[in-house]
């Protein structure tokens, strides 16, 4: 009898090797591969072209009605997911340790059982009795939600497949699962790939909407193997500082709507509460000026989130190394406007410690708020506030030229509808909108000779 080869499968990133190493060869991870059981191969000796099941191939023009949405109660949640929860789906959930992902799980899951839908909560982290008294605390004990405390796949699927199958059933955690038909330990790649291929089994057979949760690597990148997040129809990120009360539900993955909306939530006593308007919790008291303070509305999908934007420069003495520090930006994006603004506008930062922060602890990729964040060192470096009035948007170009962006109309609504009076932009989208006056600077050496009156 042939002798069992041996496997050796990185925690991180899923290669399979066959001998052990310290380094994993594709991912880099150290410490990360670990032995497992070698799986069994069945090799197939027949022609594969015949004895199996015929399937039914349909044409792209079949007519195929929309999916039909489950509300969670939680408006912001529903955004997030494109509307709902479609029955049969499969969604992971992945965030940091503490951010709340258990809490809006078990707020959404009491708020669909109150109106009449079964919802099965499995927990494998902790006993029935703590979520019990999470859910007193959060004023959900009443709630008709189905608890229990398990981490096999087995039992769990045996138990659910008996009688009317829950409407929604939400597992927290997948790293927590086991199955007793792979060897290895609960969070291995094998046991998080074999548990979530029979749970989402389950859940597109017997039309139960199935939410995950999932763990994160200290990257932030959801942990197990990557072939997880393809397994599921949705990927949501929690997003958030525990410092601050802000959270965001991102999109990352959606095959039942986009990828562009964002949830927004604060955590209070209570548990989480949607923020209707998120730029409340991003913008600071505007009834005094600042030097070094600007405000970007920024867009998430089809939601304008006014964010300020604060710079520090504190000049050093002769010979001392300058240093920058971002919060909230891309530090390689700061690097390239502090290089226009010297080589094209006459400044100089050279001398000088700039520090960056975006309020709030919101985090920013669009490349629109180059404008406002090029401002606002100007304001910092020539101790000139920008007027408390103003938003500012563009992309700028190496060239100092400000490219137009996407959306101006919407960005020019919100920064109207919440009192901004004016709106520097580039030229070529200096079309303005009711209730707030545009000014439109073809280049950055417009806009520097404007606000320090340079002639």
């Amino acid at each position: 009898m042939a002798k069992a080869k041996r496997k050796f499968v990185c925690q991180r990133c899923g290669t399979v090797s066959g001998r052990w190493q310290g380094q994993c060869d594709d991912c880099g991870e150290w410490n990360s591969i670990v032995e497992e059981a070698a799986e069994t191969v069945f090799s197939a000796k027949h022609d594969l072209q015949g004895g199996g099941r015929a399937i039914t191939l349909i044409g792209l023009d079949s007519k195929v009605e929309l999916p039909a949405r489950t509300s969670t109660g939680i408006a912001e949640f529903d955004r997030a997911l494109g509307g709902g929860i479609v029955p049969g789906s499969a969604t992971l959930i992945g965030g940091d340790p503490g951010i709340g992902k258990s809490t809006l799980l078990l707020q959404a899951a009491a708020r669909v059982a109150s109106r009449g839908l079964t919802v099965a909560y499995i927990s494998g982290e902790e006993a029935s009795d703590q979520v019990r008294l999470r859910a007193q605390r959060l004023g959900l004990g009443n709630a008709p939600v189905q608890l229990a405390s398990a981490t096999s796949v087995r039992d769990i699927l045996t138990t659910l497949s008996d009688g009317v199958p829950p409407a929604l059933l939400i597992i927290d955690s997948i790293q927590t699962m086991h199955s007793d038909l792979i060897e290895g330990a609960p969070g291995t790649v094998s046991q998080v790939r074999a548990s979530s291929q029979e749970l989402i089994k389950f859940a597109k057979q017997r039309g139960t909407a199935l939410i995950l949760v999932g763990h994160v690597t200290k990257d932030g990148s959801i942990a197990g193997p990557r072939v997880l997040e393809h397994m599921v129809d949705t990927v949501l990120a929690f997003e958030g500082e525990r410092s601050h009360q802000y959270r965001i539900l991102r999109a990352i993955k959606n095959r039942f709507g986009g990828t562009d909306e964002i949830g927004v939530f604060s955590m209070v006593a209570e548990g989480l509460e949607e923020v209707a308007n998120p730029s409340a919790l991003f913008l600071t008291n505007r009834d005094e000026t600042v030097t070094g303070a600007t405000v970007f509305p920024a867009l998430e999908g089809t939601r304008p989130v006014l964010v300020e934007i604060q710079a520090l420069v504190v000049r050093l003495s002769s010979g001392a190394t300058p240093r920058r520090a971002v919060v909230g930006w891309d530090s390689g994006r700061l690097a390239m406007i502090l290089a226009v603004l010297e080589a094209r506008c006459g400044l100089s930062f050279s001398t000088c410690e700039v520090y960056l922060n975006v309020a709030g602890g919101y985090r920013l990729s669009d490349p629109a708020a180059d404008l406002a964040v090029a401002a606002a060192l100007m304001s910092a470096l020539s101790e000139r506030p920008v007027p408390a009035d103003v938003v500012l948007f563009g992309e700028i170009a190496l060239s100092s030229e400000i490219r137009p962006v996407s959306h101006t109309p919407l960005r020019l609504r919100e920064s109207a509808k919440l009192g901004f009076n004016r709106a520097f932009v580039p030229a070529s989208g200096a079309d303005g909108v009711k209730g707030i006056s545009v000014s439109g600077f073809r280049t950055l050496a417009q806009l520097v000779d404007q606000m320090l009156g340079r002639g």
